[in-house]
């Protein structure tokens, strides 16, 4: 590197020089990093209208394309305070007979009182001896599968509960009450259970937990011949798991809950109930829904690419160096760079041609049952070069719908065609779909050499050429700084040369007495 020498004894300002000398190198290094800078700009939109179009692609598009998601039911029933229809698509319209004649429930026993020897309360902490429990093993029933509970001389009453819990049985105990609590953990008969009181021990260790019923007093007193003085006795209260019972168009159906699933129907019985009907028909207003909410979807997509194509041009507006925005206030610089990223995508061949596309499939027309179908035979058209607004010229707009003021007047075709042909609706939009859906396709993996997948912009071509951008700069970053030194190293030479030369007229002057 030149030492880089002022002129002293000169006079010149080398550095202005310098800076002037090498200003064409200069010029020709921001004319890259601006070009460099305004495409990343380009990439970002691309990116960003990449992922509008993806998504519209991914979601939206390919749900039409699904004939299934076309075949929508709705069904009532006369009394929903006693069950609650659903139907899949392949339910047929028409009527049908239900009655809920009983509830699965399931099982629950509600304790008695309870109390220590001592008469102190009892807490989760209690130890269950003191309730003058001996210990042992409390055997049961859940599901048709008998589990136990071991109860030592250190159990207490959170620990017995856990101990259920973990076998099957949900329990708690209630301290306000000063007695458990205990239910099935599924509804239904064979989910109930019931405890195993078959000797003394476990129904004494039964009663002073509370847990034993009147019931299992008298079962063991004929099993075993004995006959137990019940007079004053408290005993817990059990009411057995039940299994739902309905009648669908007079056919019995039973189940361990109350849900059911038959022939396309989904029923949740809340009720007993008498002979209620069901009543099932295209859902209209879904499928509306689903069209509609295609075509917005459609036409936010279409509406923001035109507009990007359409944008004002930015003729004259290049990115700026950083001496430039040294110029500028930062609102200036912003509005600056806006004005440029705005009009980015401005004629861009490719958001042109995609548009196109799209717009070209959406206009098109397909056979069902010999009859020509388009969009237009669903009252769904656009508004027409003259009577459209900025940018929204290829936006669809519904005959009829209440929330568009360009349609809202006329006839409302879309909804009579479902409520009339369901499936050539169906038919013709899934159709429709596809054929947007395959050149969408088309388009996002025809060229795998300058475009990553599912990338409707050749993104590869456009990183390829950044970095080409970012050696070009180098370059020339190496060629202005050889440049510099070059042109300090000959003033530095100049400056020593009138320094010798300062140094012999001083001597000289000196000699002569100058």
């Amino acid at each position: 590197m030149a030492i880089r020498l002022s002129g002293l004894n000169s006079g010149l300002d080398t550095d202005a020089i310098v800076q002037e000398l090498v200003s064409a190198y200069r010029t020709k290094q921001d004319k890259y990093t601006k070009a460099q800078t305004k495409l990343s700009w380009k990439q970002d939109a691309w990116k960003e209208m990449n992922t509008k179009i993806y998504d519209f692609y991914s979601k939206t598009l390919s749900n039409m394309r699904r004939v299934g998601n076309f075949s929508k039911k709705v069904t009532t029933v006369s009394d929903s305070t006693k069950a609650t229809v659903s139907a899949s698509s392949g339910v047929i319209n028409g009527t049908q007979t239900l009655k809920v004649e009983q509830l699965a429930t399931a099982g629950y026993l509600t304790g008695k009182e309870i109390q220590q020897k001592s008469g102190n309360k009892i807490d989760s902490t209690t130890n269950l001896v003191t309730l003058g429990i001996k210990g042992g093993t409390l055997k049961f029933e859940v599901g048709g599968e008998v589990k136990s509970v071991n109860i030592g001389a250190n159990t207490t009453v959170a620990d017995f509960t856990k101990a259920l819990r973990e076998q099957g049985v949900e329990a708690n105990f209630d301290e306000s009450q000063q007695r458990f609590f205990l239910n099935s953990a599924k509804s239904g008969e064979k989910n109930d259970f019931n405890f195993i009181l078959d000797d003394a021990d476990s129904l004494d260790m039964a009663n002073r937990l509370g847990l034993a019923t009147k019931a299992d007093y008298e079962a063991y007193d004929q099993a075993n011949g004995t006959t137990t003085d019940l007079t004053g006795m408290e005993f817990a209260d059990k009411l057995d798991a039940s299994n739902a019972v309905i009648y669908l168009n007079n056919a019995r159906f039973e189940g361990e809950s109350n849900s059911f699933s038959v022939n396309g129907l989904n029923i949740t019985a809340t009720g007993v109930s008498d002979t209620m009907t069901i009543t099932t028909k295209t859902d209209v207003d879904g499928i509306y829904d689903m069209v509609k909410g295609f075509l917005k979807e459609y036409n936010e997509l279409v509406n923001t690419m035109e507009k990007s194509y359409n944008a004002a041009s930015a003729k004259g507006y290049e990115p700026l160096t950083d001496d430039e925005k040294e110029q500028m206030s930062d609102k200036e610089v912003e509005k600056w760079e806006t004005k440029i990223k705005d009009s980015i995508l401005r004629r861009d061949s490719t958001l042109q041609s995609v548009l196109s596309g799209m717009s070209i499939n959406m206009a098109k027309a397909f056979e069902i049952d010999g009859k020509k179908y388009s969009l237009a035979s669903f009252g769904i058209k656009t508004a027409g070069y003259f009577n459209a607004a900025e940018n929204e010229s290829y936006a669809y707009h519904i005959d009829g719908d209440s929330e568009d003021s360009f349609s809202a007047a006329s006839d409302d075709k879309l909804r009579k065609m479902i409520e009339e042909d369901p499936d050539a609706v169906a038919s013709f939009f899934t159709q429709l779909a596809n054929n947007v859906y395959d050149d969408l396709h088309e388009r996002m993996t025809a060229n795998p050499t300058l475009s990553s997948a599912y990338k409707i912009y050749n993104d590869k071509q456009m990183q390829s050429e950044y970095d080409e951008y970012t050696k070009t700069i180098k370059k020339w970053e190496e060629k202005l700084k050889d440049m510099e030194d070059s042109y300090y190293k000959k003033f530095a030479a100049m400056e020593t040369a009138l320094s010798k030369l300062q140094s012999q007229t001083n001597s000289l002057s000196s000699l002569f007495g100058g």
